[in-house]
């Protein structure tokens, strides 16, 4: 064995054993142990105060929006006469007894009804006719008959109904007024109002009066506009992140794609609006505010997305599954479509759905493609004038009128409904077809 011979005059640094248990160890030990503690708490902080901002966030929508879901409706007398409304009852049975009908002067009749409320005949809604035309072109019977309805009010009779208000200091300056509390002290009384659940919210679209207001037309524009988008990016971004996995060769040109497609997923949304307004309405002179224009927009910008998850799906399947096929016989084409993608196809779905929801929230590029108008009919199909729910959230929210405030926290929970859904659809999707390799 070789010796190492040191010389006599050089120092040897020998390291001793750590002694756990001095002061200057054990100081060192605590600090360690209270920078971790410190970290956890900060942590938790962080959890709880962000917690604490969606609760109140949460608690302020369900606040202001829950009384949307109800409405406050007056009972009055109305006499279906014939000579009055300008209606023939030969007619109204007849052929073409729909347009005889809707030709009469319902908003005399319901004017002349309401005077029977005396110092309270302004409570009822400017469209409350609508109910009494409705009820005629569902039953013509009616007519000559006198009929005992409920109505709707006006808003600011129902934000009375609803407590919004109080009734000794009543805020005039926000459309209540001492005429309007006199009017509604006056009908409680008499047992006149009653507070259900509102199918005008639930069954319309919008309106002027907040009280005539619904948000099934924008909820039906927003289905209809997704079923575009999802139609064209689901299988155009599979099959293009099926072909850059798959088959495409590794070069300038996959690699400049690639780059691109990671680049477009984080371009502002506003930037799709643009192309969408100058290609599909400019070029193509499609129609404005529709959603077959309002699902190409959101599909152009959802697109991206769709094929970044669809990549990473694909290439989570391991290369065994590939290798099996290949070696029984199996072509390329088969392995990919017959092995390799029914095994990614839970990630795709539900990468799918998260680009989705995000094109649910958006607003920006649909106001630039005309989704702003003022539509108070449902759409009837995907050229029609339609509108979505994040839009109409921001017309009512801009609306100057008491009324809207809780129609637009109750259309925010509609939108955060519908949400919640497309993101259990995806955690469903996730846990029922997911494989463990």
């Amino acid at each position: 064995m070789a010796s190492v011979i040191i010389p006599e005059n050089e120092a040897v640094a020998v390291k001793l054993p750590t002694d756990w248990a001095s002061p200057l160890m054990r100081g060192r030990v605590a600090a360690r142990y209270r920078a971790e503690r410190l970290f956890k708490l900060l942590g938790l902080a962080a959890l709880s105060l962000a917690g604490l901002f969606l609760a109140f966030l949460l608690f302020t929508i369900v606040r202001d929006g829950w009384t949307g879901f109800k409405h406050t409706e007056v009972r009055i007398s109305v006499s279906y006469d014939p000579a009055l409304l300008g209606v023939d009852p030969a007619a109204a049975t007849g052929p073409g007894g729909l347009e005889a009908i809707r030709r009469g002067d319902y908003i005399g009749l319901m004017q002349r009804a309401a005077a029977q409320l005396g110092p309270a005949a302004n409570v009822v809604s400017d469209g409350a006719w609508l109910d009494l035309r409705q009820m005629v072109e569902a039953n013509p019977a009616v007519l000559g008959t006198t009929q005992t309805v409920w109505v709707p009010v006006r808003s600011s009779i129902d934000l009375l109904a609803k407590g919004k208000f109080d009734l000794k200091e009543p805020e005039i300056s926000r459309g209540v007024s001492n005429d309007d509390v006199a009017s509604y002290n006056l009908l409680e009384t008499r047992g006149l109002l009653k507070t259900s659940f509102n199918t005008i919210f639930t069954g319309a679209a919008d309106s002027t009066d907040p009280e005539l207001a619904g948000v099934w037309g924008a909820a039906l524009g927003t289905f209809m506009t997704l079923l575009v988008t999802i139609a064209l990016a689901f299988p155009v971004g599979v099959l293009a992140a099926i072909w850059l996995e798959e088959f495409a060769a590794k070069n300038r040109w996959t690699d400049l794609i690639e780059v691109s497609i990671n680049n477009l997923a984080a371009v502002p949304s506003i930037i799709f609006g643009l192309l969408g307004l100058a290609v599909f309405l400019n070029f193509f002179n499609m129609p404005r505010s529709a959603p077959l224009v309002g699902g190409l927009t959101l599909a152009l910008m959802t697109l991206p997305v769709v094929v970044i998850t669809a990549r990473v799906a694909i290439k989570s399947v391991p290369p065994s599954i590939r290798d099996a096929a290949l070696g029984i016989g199996a072509s390329p084409m088969q392995v990919v479509f017959q092995h390799v993608l029914p095994l990614a196809m839970p990630g795709i779905m539900t990468g799918t759905i998260i680009g989705m929801a995000r094109a649910l929230g958006e607003t920006a590029p649909l106001l630039l493609i005309g989704m702003r108008a003022f539509v108070t009919d449902t759409p009837q199909g995907f050229a029609s004038p339609a509108t979505v729910l994040p839009v109409q959230v921001f017309l009512w929210s801009d609306d100057v009128q008491r009324g809207f405030i809780e129609k637009t926290s109750a259309a925010i929970i509609v939108l955060l409904v519908m949400l919640l859904l497309m993101n259990s659809a995806a955690i469903y999707l996730r846990n029922k077809f997911e494989r463990r390799w």
